[in-house]
């Protein structure tokens, strides 16, 4: 208020100012133009120039607005369809997280012909194509994706997620090796990749950088490159130099676990290698005691060698109840010959747990020692066990003896 007051009071001081100035100026202005005289006092002359000056200012304003006027009805045109292509581009957006794969599709092609980001709108318009299981319209939409010849993640990203889906892994493969450098989801998507491709040998590698990078866990970690190194050793051991070199690469860490170092173990044993297979689950028993290696190790084969009979009783002196490391003894002293033991050790692990297994074995060593009626009686057992054990199996844990 105090200000707008200041300011009508300054500008009636400038009018009373002014107002005496002209009072004081007595001149005058001749204009002569041939057959007129104009005579004007100099206030009138003042106050004229001063007046087609700002009519000419105005004028000259208003052309330049008009002349400019059709571009900038361009631009807000340009503006409105730019909003509009934006918020049909979200719209998009939300129906295909949404899982409206269809309206996904449509409304996305609109957003496109308004002027949405045509590379990442095609890019959106196949990932809903496909989930509309129609592949000729997603290949479409992948190859409008490409604006420039250089490699653009998001493009090689989303058609090698959608070639995996297709169980197409070696395409995959081919895409991510056009990244120009490697991220969290390529190598996320390259690890699955290699998995379906059954590159067992490239997969650790892979597992490292991802555990680098968080994806992973360290124990998660630990069970995916398990996981790897066994399927490794089932599929590419298919022969003993194969076998050998797969074993000497697998860390020293991993050849302990049980489930490497039975696959390994029965690998040698199907080459005749004995000895390396029940070295192999000695070590890993060593570290970690698990009855399906005592089973496997008495399972391995006959040797020469009365070792393995004293290494097991070295054994049952920390696992005196196992029907299993039992059993296993039963077993080796079997393949020894040694008749009586093995009769012995196969009727303690019945005593701890009968099973199928152990009175098939004892009905077969009764065979061999010419006892007819007793291994007739084992038979029968062990076919008892049998049926119940088929009666029991529905999904759970299978005990290694059956």
């Amino acid at each position: 208020m105090i200000r707008w007051l200041i300011g009508a009071l300054a500008l009636c001081a400038l009018a009373v100012a002014l107002t005496f100035v002209l009072q004081l100026n007595a001149g005058y202005v001749l204009v002569v133009v041939p057959g007129y005289r104009v005579e004007l006092s100099l206030n009138m002359a003042i106050f004229l120039v001063l007046l087609l000056t700002a009519v000419f200012y105005w004028l000259l304003r208003a052309a330049v607005l008009l002349k400019g006027l059709p571009k900038q009805i361009a631009a807000q045109r340009e503006a409105r369809q730019h909003a509009q292509a934006l918020a049909t581009f979200f719209t998009a957006l939300r129906e295909y997280f949404a899982g409206r794969y269809a309206l996904t599709e449509t409304t996305i092609t609109r957003a496109r012909a308004l002027g949405a980001p045509a590379d990442l709108s095609a890019l959106i318009a196949a990932r809903a194509a496909h989930e509309l299981r129609a592949p000729e319209r997603r290949d479409a939409y992948l190859a409008e994706s490409v604006i420039a010849d250089a490699p653009d993640a998001a493009r090689l990203i989303t058609e090698a997620q959608l070639r995996l889906e297709e169980r197409r892994a070696a395409d995959a493969v081919a895409l991510l090796a056009q990244l120009p450098q490697k991220h969290t989801a390529g190598l996320r998507l390259e690890l699955r990749a290699r998995q379906q491709l059954g590159d067992w040998h490239l997969v650790p590698a892979l597992i490292d950088a991802l555990e680098k990078r968080h994806v992973f866990a360290a124990d998660r970690a630990a069970a995916e490159r398990r996981h790897a190194w066994r399927q490794w050793l089932e599929r590419d051991s298919h022969e003993t130099d194969r076998l050998n070199k797969i074993w000497k690469q697998i860390p020293s860490a991993y050849r302990t676990d049980s489930l490497i170092a039975g696959v390994a173990a029965i690998a040698y044993q199907g080459f005749g290698q004995i000895v390396q297979a029940r070295a192999i689950i000695e070590q890993s028993l060593a570290q970690h005691w698990d009855d399906g290696l005592v089973h496997l190790y008495g399972e391995c084969g006959a040797v020469d060698d009365l070792g393995p009979i004293e290494r097991a009783e070295r054994w049952l002196q920390s696992h005196q109840q196992n029907a299993t490391l039992l059993y296993t003894l039963g077993r080796l002293c079997e393949q020894q010959q040694l008749w009586g033991k093995a009769q012995n050790y196969f009727e303690a692990s019945i005593g701890v747990k009968p099973t199928h297994a152990a009175h098939f074995a004892l009905a077969q060593l009764h065979e061999k020692l010419a006892r007819p009626d007793e291994a007739q009686t084992a038979y029968r057992a062990s076919l008892q066990l049998a049926h119940l054990h088929l009666q029991r199996l529905g999904g759970g844990h299978r005990h290694p003896l059956l």
